[in-house]
């Protein structure tokens, strides 16, 4: 199975172009190795790829048929990403969503000082 479509089925990428994307930019690595999204993955192989603000690291178990629901991707897919991984994506997170909700615009001037109040 080629690694774009398997990327993309086990939900590493939302979407196949996210996906060919992210391996033409550099940020998808097949055995330590960059690789062109027509390479073929067989079980056994480690990929790690930058997702968002987080790296993950997959072992490749088996090949869906196609696009497979949530539940499913641990039959074909092992999560080796560390720990420490995930927790400095989700204090990234919290950082981001505690600095400004979505949808309010521009900053008043207020705003901007209020926030910089709090970040020091």
């Amino acid at each position: 199975m080629r690694l774009d479509v398997w990327l993309w089925s086990t939900r590493v990428y939302k979407t196949r172009s996210n996906a060919v994307e992210a391996i033409r930019g550099g940020h998808v690595e097949l055995d330590a190795v960059a690789a062109k999204p027509a390479r073929e993955v067989k079980p056994g192989d480690v990929i790690r790829a930058r997702v968002g603000d987080i790296t993950r690291v997959v072992r490749v178990v088996g090949f869906p048929p196609s696009r497979v629901g949530a539940a499913l991707v641990p039959q074909f897919a092992e999560d080796l990403t560390p720990p420490e991984e995930i927790e400095r994506a989700r204090q990234a997170s919290a950082t981001r969503e505690a600095s400004r909700p979505r949808g309010l615009g521009r900053p008043t001037k207020r705003d901007r000082r209020l926030i910089q109040r709090f970040i020091e």
